[in-house]
């Protein structure tokens, strides 16, 4: 992999991508991104990725100088740039450079990079073994404060719930929203299994409109005739489930095997998320607009 990276409309050497101190993406986490995968030479779900990109945008009054299909070309050209076939994309666009106040009217053009590397989330075992997880105390932003759709660059409240699971020996965690129901966790999308009845929770409970969710949902109502539900639910409700599992970009799919120290089903990834998995896999490597 060459290390190139695209900004601002040139492709420059890894050490040479460097942005203003006074871009108010470093200073004051404003702006938006995505996580992109690149599987067998095809970006996944490439045009949903930018549709929320432009939408997260469009919620800060963030204009992004280049048109979505404009976006799309260049971060094919990245990849290509690159020579890569399997990847992972990271497309970043902040305020830009600005003063040391807030206004973001004094940010008179938006900055944008394209990163293109690779990125392993999990350990492979534990995709056949599955995760042990806790709750922490970090609740999930108010949806009325951040809402959870607009996937921003401030990020410090995920950051602070993956300390809390860092110092108890978790990979990942659970956070709850104000009113104790879980949200997601700190990277990842939740869901239960209960009854064969597959629940995750809504977005307007503090859950971000992930991508690879919005794939899982759809592979489990078409491919394994499973409801499917978006619904609130408490930590009892995980720790009662038949199956769990996280849903992510880089994480793809996960199983969840305990919470708090208690068993979800027997303690072994679940059937349904291990056909979930094989199915998804098949999904990314079969599907996604073309690099080459």
């Amino acid at each position: 992999m060459s290390n190139l990276v695209y900004l601002n409309g040139k492709l420059v050497k890894k050490e040479d991508a460097k942005i203003s101190v006074f871009d108010h993406g470093l200073l004051y986490g404003d702006g938006v991104f995505e996580g992109i995968r690149a599987y067998n030479g095809r970006v996944f779900k490439l045009r949903e990725h930018l549709d929320r990109l432009y939408n997260s945008a469009r919620a800060i009054t963030l204009t992004i100088p280049l048109k979505k299909q404009e976006m799309e070309i260049a971060t094919l050209e990245t990849l290509r740039a690159n020579k890569s076939k399997d990847a992972y994309i990271r497309l970043v666009v902040t305020r830009g450079v600005g003063d040391l106040g807030l206004d973001p009217r004094k940010c008179p053009k938006a900055t944008i990079f394209i990163i293109v590397d690779k990125i392993t989330l999990y350990p492979s075992e534990f995709y056949t073994k599955g995760l042990e997880l806790f709750t922490v105390s970090t609740r999930r932003n108010m949806v009325n404060s951040i809402n959870p759709c607009i996937k921003s660059l401030n990020y410090l409240n995920n950051i602070l719930a993956k300390i809390e699971a860092t110092t108890m020996g978790a990979p990942e965690a659970i956070m709850l929203n104000k009113d104790g129901y879980v949200a997601e966790c700190t990277g990842d999308n939740v869901f239960i299994l209960k009854h064969n009845i597959l629940i995750t929770p809504p977005t307007w409970a503090g859950a971000l409109q992930g991508i690879t969710r919005e794939a899982v949902m759809d592979l489990a109502r078409t491919h394994m005739k499973l409801l499917v539900k978006e619904d609130i639910f408490t930590v009892y409700d995980v720790y009662t489930a038949d199956e769990c599992f996280l849903t992510g970009t880089a994480a793809e799919i996960i199983p969840v095997v305990g919470l708090d120290n208690r068993k979800i089903g027997n303690g072994n990834p679940g059937k349904i998320t291990l056909k979930l998995i094989k199915e998804f896999r098949e999904l990314t490597r079969s599907t996604g607009v073309p690099i080459y």
